[in-house]
């Protein structure tokens, strides 16, 4: 059972912020057109794992790895990652913005972890900020045009834009901005300042500047005025509105992608997306949320430098991949684009990976004796690290993840 591929039963995650059309149109589901689908996860998370077909039954394939690490993951991942599979695959439908958000570096992880055990915080405790001690980097692939928020722009330029939108009710970011910022390290210690500052500023002025923000950008055509007022549609008192004028607003066209190191503040806005992460579930909120906030660790969590985002294009990485390189241990995405009368066989992954199809259909020909598997849109099917290489058959599109040929861990 675990030196085949074994086909995938997925959940999807019911958010309020979900697409009511996307993932259902991608796995060919009918639906009340009503519920919204914000996430199709694919992995062995232990809140919500696929399931593995075997013969007539299913298992859960967290439960599926703890029997079998070694056998599923093989020696070098098994050893690497404590016997996890250590990615989370997903499609991400956004018809809403997700809340303002960054991840812990590996030491951040692990200590907040054993810190909130020592308090003894329950894991599903709504104020704990580490549920596992694994760092969390992620990258996100469009599919469709995807929006999106990263990292902070310059000093500069965030004060140029505070001055424009709200020159009275962030003055007090604004004079910080504008304090001898001399170097480098001067400016990420006044972004963290101004960051600071506007997260802890009274209700009261908290909402004079939200007004004066959104007066001033409704009369506005510009990006980061349409965004302000589509934040303040779902968040009319929440400070993040003004969010677009401190972090980069970001446009992903398909099949480019953005990587997001532990540190990286963050938002999703709207569009649909390919999204691979390590295993992980640390959290730091910074706005654009009515969930837990823990303003002095996310201050710890966030990386304060500010630059543009690199946009990610894949590279070839065979006749029929193509790559998103970054320097994640835990995973890595492929495009696959596999064409009729042309087999396409994919390059040797250093452990277990997840296909999953998007476009078209084809075969999967792999494991023992070249058995072979039919493909759907929509379908996913898991590699066991010991199945070897495999052979796509057809026209169709998938994304691929996988771990790195040599981990860098």
């Amino acid at each position: 059972m675990i030196d085949k591929p074994l086909r995938l039963e997925n959940p999807v995650q019911e958010y309020a912020w979900g697409s009511k059309s996307a993932i259902q149109s991608l796995l060919g589901r009918q639906t009340d057109g009503r519920t919204p689908w914000a996430e199709l996860w694919m992995g062995a998370h232990p809140k919500a794992p696929s399931r593995v077909v075997t013969n007539r039954n299913t298992i859960p394939l967290d439960a599926l790895i703890t029997r079998h690490p070694v056998g599923i993951l093989g020696n070098t991942v098994a050893g690497a990652f404590g016997g996890t599979l250590p990615f989370l695959f997903k499609v991400l439908a956004a018809d809403q913005p997700l809340s303002i958000q960054a991840h812990p570096d590996r030491h951040l992880a692990e200590a907040g972890y054993e810190r909130e055990n020592r308090l003894r915080i329950p894991i599903d405790a709504p104020h704990r900020n580490y549920r596992d001690r694994w760092p969390k980097p992620e990258i996100i692939c469009a599919v469709k045009p995807f929006y999106a928020l990263n990292g902070f722009r310059r000093a500069a330029e965030i004060r140029e834009l505070f001055r424009t939108f709200c020159p009275g009710g962030l003055s007090g970011a604004i004079d910080i901005l504008s304090n001898g910022i001399l170097t480098r390290e001067d400016e990420q210690s006044a972004i963290r300042s101004m960051f600071e500052w506007m997260l802890q500023m009274p209700a009261e002025k908290k909402s004079e500047a939200i007004l004066e923000t959104t007066e001033n950008a409704s009369g506005m055509e510009s990006d980061e005025a349409c965004w302000i007022m589509r934040l303040f549609e779902h968040y009319p008192e929440d400070i993040g509105v003004a969010s677009p004028l401190f972090l980069n607003l970001i446009r992903l066209e398909p099949f480019t992608a953005m990587f997001l190191p532990p540190g990286s503040l963050h938002a999703y806005l709207e569009g649909v997306g390919i999204e691979l992460m390590a295993n992980s579930d640390n959290v730091l909120r910074g706005g654009l949320t009515s969930k837990h906030m823990d303003v002095s660790e996310l201050l710890r969590v966030v990386n304060f430098t500010p630059a543009p985002p690199e946009i990610l294009r894949p590279v070839a990485g065979s006749a029929c991949e193509q790559v998103f390189q970054t320097n994640a241990d835990e995973f890595e995405l492929c495009v696959i684009r596999a064409k009729e009368g042309h087999p396409c066989r994919l390059t040797a992954a250093e452990g277990p990976e997840i296909l999953l199809c998007m476009d078209g259909s084809a075969r999967i020909f792999c494991g023992p004796e070249d058995s072979s598997y039919g493909m759907e849109q929509g379908q996913s099917l898991f590699i066991p690290a010991g199945t070897g290489p495999c052979t796509i058959k057809g026209r169709a599109i998938f994304f691929r993840a996988s771990v790195p040929r040599a981990t860098r861990r």
